[in-house]
């Protein structure tokens, strides 16, 4: 589960981690929008995007989208995907500090966040992560409670598995040819929010395909975060291996930048195997910029939606659908030569939204109303103080 805010006095280098913690997780949530709502605003919806991600008009705009889909795609999902494994051995670590046996009731964490998922799922958007994230952490759970060899082992056998499935998925994209264009009914255009529900029951097994494909991602990253933070990245003694892993994570970026632009077809390769990389390098750098500084008004608002990360995920991806689907304001139907300027002007607006409403409802409440009905449900499930 993402890691609360912690409130209580501890030694400043603690303290400086978790706002490091808070300002990534905010980063990780506001990123994932940017991949979204290139979804978001499709005429054709997930099912568009699919098949044909950019709009099909002449000019600059194809390749600037491109671009700019592939500035966030994956990349903050790994980013996402790596805070969820940290979030879950800080919970582990204050198990074993309180004396208590571990998974112990974790598991009903899992369920209500599976929970959470199907109801994301099935009311908000056909993309939602929640739900892979709580098999995923249902099983690293058991993982981290390990050995560090064993861990080591179980990060190096699923990340090579994985690698090796993209790959052979790759060369299969490659042979098929170009995608077809997605000409079916349009509920995302002409349907009811309740036919988008439908549409979700009716394509369940392939809106619900990402997340059985990177299990063993998710598990590898989700270990991964369990042994950096273990490793010191939050703390001074991490520095050589911050610098290391923004070197790496550079890297990757720009080879995921040139295979974007010039060879659409590995797009699995972009989103699956160098994006994790440069989520690993982009968490280095976000821990090395806050480690020992002030986090400023910036950071302030950044750790503000990664304190009620839930949320806030849950909330711009619920705002994208009023502004771009047909029972909303309908803006994927605008002309398709806006759609740039129409997407990007949402993200900036949403991310603005977003932050303003993560410090309004902070400056009154300690915790984000999902977080509240999450804690809660969790108290009684678990039997534990909420």
């Amino acid at each position: 589960m993402i890691a609360p805010a912690t409130t209580t006095a501890a030694p400043s280098r603690r303290t400086s981690r978790i706002v490091a913690l808070d300002i990534a997780r905010g980063i990780a949530i506001l990123g994932t929008l940017g991949t979204n709502i290139w979804i978001f605003s499709h005429p054709a919806g997930f099912l568009g995007y699919l098949s044909e991600p950019t709009s099909p008009v002449e000019g600059w705009q194809p390749r600037a989208q491109r671009f700019l889909m592939a500035l966030a795609n994956g990349k903050f999902l790994g980013l996402l995907t790596l805070m969820f494994g940290i979030g879950l051995a800080i919970q582990q670590q204050s198990a074993v500090r309180r004396g208590r046996r571990w998974p112990g009731s974790y598991p009903w964490r899992t369920a209500l966040l599976f929970l959470d998922g199907v109801l994301h799922y099935f009311l908000v958007v056909e993309f939602d992560v929640l739900m892979g994230y709580a098999v995923t952490g249902l099983i690293v759970a058991w993982i981290i409670a390990g050995t560090p060899a064993a861990q080591r082992r179980w990060i190096m056998i699923t990340a090579g598995v994985h690698v090796v499935i993209i790959l052979a998925l790759t060369a299969l994209l490659i042979g098929s040819g170009p995608a077809q264009r997605y000409n079916g009914p349009n509920p995302y255009a002409d349907g009811s929010w309740f036919d988008l529900v439908r549409l979700r029951w009716q394509f369940l097994g392939l809106f619900r395909l990402e997340p059985v494909l990177i299990l063993l991602m998710g598990i590898a990253l989700f270990t991964l975060g369990a042994r950096l933070l273990s490793a010191g990245l939050f703390e001074g003694r991490g520095a050589p291996l911050r610098q290391r892993l923004i070197m790496v994570g550079a890297g990757a970026l720009a080879l995921d930048l040139i295979l974007a632009m010039t060879a659409p077809d590995t797009v699995l390769i972009s989103r699956y195997v160098l994006a994790p990389i440069v989520a690993l390098g982009l968490l280095s750098a976000i821990a090395a910029f806050w480690l020992d500084r002030s986090p400023g008004v910036i950071g302030r608002r950044l750790g503000e939606v990664g304190r009620i990360a839930l949320t806030c995920y849950i909330l711009q991806n619920l705002l994208a659908a009023i502004l771009f689907q047909g029972w909303g304001f309908g803006l994927s139907q605008a002309p398709k030569q806006w759609r740039t300027a129409i997407t990007v002007s949402a993200y900036a607006g949403l991310c603005a939204v977003m932050v303003t409403a993560a410090h309004l409802w902070l400056r009154r409440f300690r915790r984000g109303p999902v977080e509240w009905a999450w804690a809660r449900g969790y108290a009684l499930l678990a039997r534990e103080p909420g």
